[in-house]
């Protein structure tokens, strides 16, 4: 009588995990790639001016601005939601994780994985 995950279980979980991930990057890096394309079709004449530092806009810098703008079109915009996207992904992954040690019943580790997330998402929130 096995209590445990199976080895072809740990071996699917395992697959699924690095699926996320990868599709997670790919995402990421095809969003970043469309963004700047998009940024450079329109203001890749301009000439920067590196004598004044200038930031990202005010609405660029919380998770409904970079959403709003993203779908509005604007290249930034973009950009920055396939940032949102890249760090996004670890931390599904650590929620995938979490629901996975739940359905193989390891009580120990599903607080670890819900700890962890916990962490991230403070982290994250600022």
């Amino acid at each position: 009588m096995t209590t445990g995950p199976t080895r072809e279980q740990d071996t699917r979980v395992q697959q699924a995990v690095g699926n996320l991930l990868r599709a997670g990057v790919l995402l990421a890096a095809l969003v970043v790639l469309a963004g700047g394309v998009l940024f450079l079709l329109r203001h890749g004449g301009s000439v920067p001016d590196y004598r004044v530092f200038r930031g990202e806009p005010m609405d660029l810098r919380g998770f409904t601005g970079i959403v709003r703008d993203a779908f509005a079109g604007s290249g930034r915009g973009i950009i920055q939601l396939g940032l949102l996207i890249l760090v996004a992904t670890p931390v599904a992954r650590v929620a995938f994780t979490a629901v996975a040690f739940a359905f193989e019943r390891d009580r120990t580790y599903v607080l670890v994985a819900l700890l962890v997330l916990s962490l991230l998402l403070k982290s994250l929130a600022g």
